[in-house]
């Protein structure tokens, strides 16, 4: 339904994904709040005989009104959430503030990328280990940052860092930390509530109820565990999905931004097996730009293989597969340009100049006809004849 052509087909396809991604977590929490419904249908009337269909139907009937409750709760928890997020990631980090040489490195690059998509520039922030990693954070372009770690900073020429740089730029330009984020929110109170759900119900054996009284209260309990349960795992299993549809949309923003599908490709392959980073919370590790598996065939894994990614920019963005890009490292500073002679001054078309300019004599000085052109009535300019003369 959603194949994809080409670059811009394949990042709209995935927005229309991670959209109906989003709608799959409105659905499970109304899932779990008819699970709860289930559970206080059976509680409520314990002393009467109902079958599991009327305990389902009554439960139905208190959804017309109990989603209200459930709006509220998630609003309230997203609030805490979203005033939360930015303490919780530089707490965990450490990010700080980078070198001035580390500055101007990282905003010579990131500045034009910038400027071409009309942002303003991130805050950009340093974090100190050898592993080769970066990610945003902000949930708007006004307070976004860009960490990246010394380990990158130190590895990647200017052409891939750019390429990692415009990685991150996708990220905040199409709001995907604030939608990662939320979606984390999402399966926060999946997890949260579903786990309480289960654990009530198994603790107190189902309510201790009579089953000759309560009839299919039994099952509807067991209907109610397994719904909840499976909200849960659903649950996780949309966030980590979620959160690799939007790896694939920023590699391709930042070969939109930089128009090198090289140096992305060159910068993913030099990230893959450095990139891991160890104590820092699940939110801050779904947004880096690489995040190494968790095995189990990759089912919960927060990022694509390095592989597929390659994969989609050499399909989509015209990349080479075996791009490695070799450059000049940071380490390496530039070679002054050779500047003017002491006993050579350069020349043009009109003539012999100075060696520096404030040797320039004045005009009608001696020897002012060897250090600058100085044109007698008459005589034709080299740019052309003068204008009314």
């Amino acid at each position: 339904m959603f194949r994809s052509f080409g670059l811009y087909s394949h990042i709209r396809a995935n927005r229309i994904k991670s959209v109906l991604i989003l709608c799959g977590f409105v659905a499970l929490i109304l899932v779990l709040t008819y699970a709860l419904n289930l559970v206080a249908a059976t509680y409520s009337y314990s002393d009467r005989y109902l079958t599991t269909g009327q305990i389902m139907a009554l439960a139905s009937r208190s959804m017309r009104e109990d989603w209200i409750y459930a709006v509220a709760f998630s609003l309230t928890w997203f609030a805490i959430a979203f005033a939360l997020h930015t303490r919780l990631i530089d707490a965990s980090t450490g990010a700080t503030v980078p070198g001035p040489a580390e500055q101007r490195r990282v905003f010579r690059l990131l500045e034009p990328l910038c400027i071409s998509v009309g942002m303003p520039t991130p805050t950009i922030k340093v974090m100190q280990t050898d592993a080769l990693n970066a990610f945003a954070s902000g949930l708007s372009q006004g307070d976004a940052s860009i960490t990246v770690t010394t380990g990158l900073l130190a590895r990647l020429n200017d052409r891939e860092l750019a390429a990692v740089l415009g990685h991150e730029l996708t990220h905040i330009k199409n709001q995907d930390v604030r939608l990662i984020v939320i979606a984390a929110i999402f399966a926060g109170i999946l997890s949260f509530v579903g786990q309480i759900t289960v654990r009530i119900l198994l603790s107190s054996g189902g309510g201790g109820r009579d089953d000759r009284k309560g009839g299919g209260a039994g099952i509807a309990i067991i209907i109610a565990i397994a719904l909840a349960a499976l909200s849960w795992f659903l649950a996780i299993l949309l966030k980590l999905a979620l959160s690799r549809r939007r790896e694939f949309l920023a590699d391709a923003g930042s070969v939109e931004l930089t128009k090198d599908p090289d140096a992305m490709i060159s910068a993913l392959k030099r990230i893959d097996d450095h990139a891991q980073i160890d104590n820092v919370p699940s939110l801050v590790q779904e947004a880096f730009i690489e995040n190494p598996s968790t095995g189990f065939s990759s089912l919960f894994d927060t990022h694509p293989p390095i592989a597929a990614r390659i994969d989609a920019l050499v399909r989509y963005a015209g990349g080479n597969a075996e791009a490695l890009i070799e450059g000049p490292l940071p380490a390496q500073a530039p070679q002054p340009l050779p500047g003017p002679s002491s006993d050579a001054a350069p020349s043009g078309p009109w003539g012999q100049g100075p060696a520096h300019p404030d040797a320039l004599p004045s005009p009608g000085a001696p020897g002012a006809s060897q250090g600058t052109f100085i044109p007698t009535p008459g005589q034709p300019l080299p740019w052309g004849p003068r204008k009314g003369g």
